[in-house]
């Protein structure tokens, strides 16, 4: 981590040790909690059974060298 990154959080925790207008502060709760969010629960069901359905043919040995498949997409790379 860059010592500019440090600086914005150093920054930012000071500002918050001295933040007293509560709405702020509930937005910061809410942004938060947005940012904590597990993206499988923001996924459509057919992403889900993809994803799942990708787990279950590596876990079986069904895939593809990456050769194979660049071939497939390069159109779209």
């Amino acid at each position: 981590m860059g010592t500019q990154v440090l600086d914005k959080k150093i920054e930012l925790i000071q500002w918050l040790s001295t933040l007293e207008d509560e709405a702020i502060i509930e937005k910061l709760v809410q942004f938060r909690q947005q940012e904590t969010k597990d993206w499988w629960n923001t996924i459509s069901i057919a992403e889900q059974e993809s994803v799942e359905k990708g787990i279950s043919d590596a876990a079986d040995g069904k895939l593809n060298p990456h050769s194979t498949e660049r071939k497939l997409y390069e159109k779209w790379l």
